[in-house]
């Protein structure tokens, strides 16, 4: 099966970037997950991704924070899809990398989800895998209804207790 990359830049980035690789697990998705700082370290960021094809990843979720420049970079050289998950920050409520990772140049696209959305990041790669494998197909669909269930049950309980639908 496909395997999907989950990099980080700092461990601060984890409890957000977790879960991508528990939605993933849910739909039984083979992951590695580390931490690579673009700046720090970019000799080791550049043979990750380099890599990164060879180790049968089909696509990389990215998290980074600030200037967030790490998904931007995995696109560059990652030939797969690359989903960026902007990080909240104390300094601009995480706009800054929102901005960062949605406005890449053209010829380079980071599907981007909403800050701190590492959950949608998982779902949105098992949906990226699943155009091409059947039983994920189906796994993501079973997802769906499991949402959908959710919902109507709060619903339900909503009206046992008296409101009204508007």
């Amino acid at each position: 099966m496909a395997k999907v990359g989950i990099v980080m830049g700092s461990d601060s980035d984890l409890e957000i970037m977790s879960g991508a690789a528990e939605m993933l697990e849910k739909f039984g998705i083979e992951y590695e997950m580390t931490i690579i700082s673009a700046h720090r370290m970019p000799d080791v960021f550049f043979d990750y991704a380099k890599s990164a094809k060879e180790k049968g990843f089909k696509v990389i979720i990215a998290g980074a924070g600030g200037a967030a420049h790490l998904p931007g970079m995995c696109a560059a050289i990652f030939p797969l899809p690359v989903i960026g998950v902007p990080i909240y920050s104390k300094t601009l409520n995480g706009t800054d990398a929102l901005y960062s990772i949605v406005q890449m140049p053209s010829g380079i696209p980071v599907a981007t989800v909403a800050i701190n959305g590492g959950k949608n990041a998982g779902i949105l790669a098992a949906k990226i895998l699943a155009t091409s494998d059947e039983a994920l197909l189906e796994k993501v669909e079973a997802y769906k209804e499991e949402l959908k269930a959710g919902v109507m049950k709060k619903k339900e309980r909503i009206e046992e207790v008296g409101y009204k639908n508007y």
